[in-house]
C-alpha cells in the first residue's frame, strides 16, 4: 500500500509540471478570461508543490548545502528571466520592477521566511539552533549586495534620479557576481561544514538520518522535472501578472505591489521547503534557503538587468526610497542580533515577522 501511494505521488509530481508547461505554451502572450486565470492559478499552485518535492529529492541526493543551492539558483535564474521579460514588455512603467522585485525578495526571505522558520522550529523543538559562522557569512553578503545595488543609486550624482551611470552599473554587476561566486565557493568547498544543520547539542548533521538517499537516476529525473516545474511557476506567474496589475490598479495600490506579489509567487517553493526543514529541526537548511535566495536574487538579477539595459529603452531605477532604506537597515540590524547567538527563541521569529508585516503594510499604504 505504501509503495502504491508513493508511486501515485511520484506520478502526480511528474504530470503537473508537464501540464504547467503545456498550459504556459497555450496561454503565453494572450489576454486570459477569468475562468482561465483560475485554472492557471490552480496549476501554478500544483507546480509549486511539485517543485518542492523534486527539490527535496535532489537535495537529499547531493546533500547540504548543495541541495539548498540548487533550489535557490534554479528559482532565481527563472525569476531573472521573468523580470527581464516583464521589463521588455512594460515600457517606462516597469522601470522600477527589478528594484521592487529584488527588494521584495530580500524582505520576504530575510524576514518572512526566516521569521516563520525560527518561530516554527523554536515552538516545536524549544530552540531554533543553527551555525552562526555560516549564517553570519551569508547575512554579511546579502547586506553588502543590497547596499551596493539598491542603496547607493539613491545617493550617486553622476546621473539624475536614483539611477546608476553606465560605469557604476557595470561595477555593481561585476561586484555582485564576484561576491556571489566567493560565497558559493565558501559554502560548497572551503567551509562547507559551516552550512550544515546541527543538533540541539551543536553536533553537525552531515547525513540525513531518516531515509536512504535516492538513486542517481531518481535524482536526475527530479532535477529535470524541477526545471519544468519552475518554468511553469514563473511562466504562469507572468501569465496572471496582467490580472495582478489590473487588480492592484483597481484597488488604488502603488505599482510596487506588483513586484511584491510576483516575488511572493516565485518564492513559494523555497518557503515551503524551508518550513519543512524547520519542522524537522534542520534550521540551518531553512536559513541556507532563505539567505541563499536573497543573495542569488541580487547577485544574479543585477548583472542580468545591467546586460538587458543595453537594449531596453526605458530607465533602470534601482535606488530605494527613504522608507525602504530604513526597513533594509532595520532588517540587517535585527538579523545580525538574531544570528550572533546561533540559537533563537519564538521572540526572534516574531520580531522578524513584525518587520515583514510592516514592509507589507508600507508597500500597500506608503
Amino acid at each position: 500500500m505504501i509503495v502504491r501511494l508513493r508511486s501515485l505521488v511520484t506520478r502526480w509530481t511528474a504530470v503537473v509540471p508537464v501540464i504547467a508547461v503545456v498550459l504556459l505554451a497555450l496561454t503565453f502572450g494572450r489576454d486570459l478570461p477569468g475562468a482561465v486565470v483560475a485554472l492557471v492559478t490552480l496549476v501554478l499552485a500544483g507546480s509549486v508543490l511539485a517543485a518542492v518535492h523534486h527539490a527535496e529529492v535532489v537535495a537529499h541526493r547531493v546533500g547540504e548545502p548543495f541541495g539548498s543551492l540548487v533550489l535557490a539558483v534554479a528559482v532565481t535564474i527563472i525569476e531573472v528571466a521573468l523580470i527581464v521579460t516583464l521589463m521588455a514588455d512594460g515600457g517606462a512603467k516597469s522601470s522600477t520592477l527589478a528594484r521592487d522585485t529584488v527588494f521584495a525578495a530580500v524582505m520576504i526571505t530575510c524576514n518572512g521566511i526566516v521569521g516563520v522558520c525560527l518561530l516554527v522550529a523554536s515552538l516545536r523543538h524549544g530552540l531554533a539552533v543553527f551555525n552562526a559562522e555560516g549564517t553570519g557569512a551569508a547575512l554579511a553578503t546579502v547586506a553588502t549586495l543590497a547596499t551596493l545595488s539598491l542603496v547607493f543609486p539613491t545617493f550617486t550624482t553622476s546621473k539624475p534620479g536614483p539611477e546608476f551611470s553606465a560605469a557604476q552599473l557595470t561595477f555593481a554587476a561585476v561586484a555582485s557576481l564576484v561576491l556571489y561566486g566567493l560565497f558559493v565557493a565558501t559554502q560548497t568547498v572551503r567551509h562547507r561544514d559551516y552550512f550544515l544543520p546541527i543538533t540541539q547539542q551543536g553536533k553537525v548533521i552531515d547525513v540525513d538520518e531518516h531515509a536512504d538517499a535516492p538513486f542517481a537516476r531518481q535524482a536526475r529525473f527530479s532535477l529535470g522535472f524541477l526545471g519544468l516545474a519552475l518554468v511553469g511557476v514563473v511562466g504562469l506567474a507572468k501569465g496572471v501578472s496582467p490580472t495582478i496589475e489590473s487588480g492592484v490598479e483597481a484597488a488604488g495600490m502603488p505599482h510596487a505591489v506588483v513586484g511584491v506579489i510576483i516575488a511572493l509567487l516565485v518564492l513559494l517553493p523555497e518557503t515551503i521547503a524551508a518550513l519543512r526543514s524547520a519542522r524537522r529541526d534542520r534550521v540551518q537548511t531553512s536559513l541556507n534557503l532563505a539567505l541563499g535566495s536573497a543573495m542569488a536574487s541580487i547577485g544574479l538579477t543585477i548583472p542580468a538587468v545591467a546586460l538587458a539595459s543595453l537594449w531596453l529603452s526605458g530607465p533602470l531605477v534601482l535606488g530605494l526610497g527613504a522608507t525602504e532604506m530604513v526597513l533594509l537597515a532595520l532588517t540587517v540590524v535585527v538579523s545580525s542580533l538574531t544570528v550572533v547567538p546561533g540559537r533563537a527563541t519564538p521572540l526572534q521569529g516574531g520580531v522578524h515577522l513584525v518587520v515583514f508585516a510592516a514592509y507589507l503594510e508600507l508597500a500597500i499604504n506608503p
